[in-house]
């Protein structure tokens, strides 16, 4: 019981990254991301000059493959100001009179792998850079779930498979055509998904071909359960 005791007093569920000058960072700080699409928009306009007021953090989008089709991207640290400062501003117009699509909403946060050189630039700031790029007017947001092999894979098998996943994102990003948001999902998602993915950029052809290009990868042959659904859009409006 005593050594029960002790593993619960132990217990650190703090974001962590690589060593810093010696000591390993730790931070209990990361940011909520939520995306909201809607349909039914009859001013797009009315909307921007609504999310100007938003009491959050937010990126406007055109929906590609929906004339009168919205997405809302949100952020803050605070998962709280999602149901407090947020719903009400959601429940006026000229939100209240447009459809939410249920089937689109995804909520994440963001985490470290305990090998983030920065880690509050990755937990907070890389994410918030690479949204509120002006240059990066194009967006993918996904959901993901992995089959529950992976999870019994020895960590070095799990490593040198993701390992082969990061390599084509990382080229991506060197070349300047596209960057990524990594979330987290675990129980914040009604269909179970355990990641959310938003890919930015400033050319569409290149979100999409790096979404083939990882088909290609172990990991998406192998062990992914569920992919999607996509919702793929323009930037309108940025509040930072």
């Amino acid at each position: 019981m005593e050594g029960l005791r002790q593993a619960v007093k132990e217990l650190d569920i703090r974001e962590t990254g690589a060593p810093k000058e010696g000591v390993l960072q730790k931070s209990d700080r990361r940011l909520f991301m939520q995306f909201l699409a809607f349909g039914g928009v009859k001013s797009q306009d009315a909307l921007a000059k609504a999310v100007a007021q938003c009491p959050l953090e937010a990126v406007l989008y055109d929906d590609l493959n929906d004339p009168q089709g919205a997405g809302l991207l949100l952020m803050a640290e605070d998962p709280a100001l999602f149901v407090t400062a947020l719903r009400p501003f959601l429940l006026a117009e000229p939100f209240a009179s447009v459809q939410q699509k249920q089937e689109l909403t995804m909520m994440g946060r963001t985490y470290g792998l305990g090998r983030e050189p920065d880690l509050e630039d990755w937990l907070l700031k890389k994410p918030r850079r690479n949204v509120f790029n002006p240059a990066n007017s194009w967006a993918i947001w996904y959901p993901l779930r992995r089959k529950p092999e992976f999870e019994l894979l020895s960590p070095q098998d799990q490593g040198r498979i993701l390992a082969e996943h990061g390599a084509i994102g990382r080229s991506y990003g060197e070349h300047g055509f596209a960057q990524d948001v990594r979330l987290a999902c675990h129980g914040l998602d009604k269909n179970d998904n355990e990641f959310v993915i938003g890919l930015v950029g400033p050319e569409l052809f290149p979100l999409s071909r790096i979404i083939q290009d990882m088909r290609k990868t172990e990991q998406t042959a192998k062990y992914i359960q569920s992919l999607g659904p996509f919702f793929t859009g323009r930037v309108r409006f940025q509040k930072p």
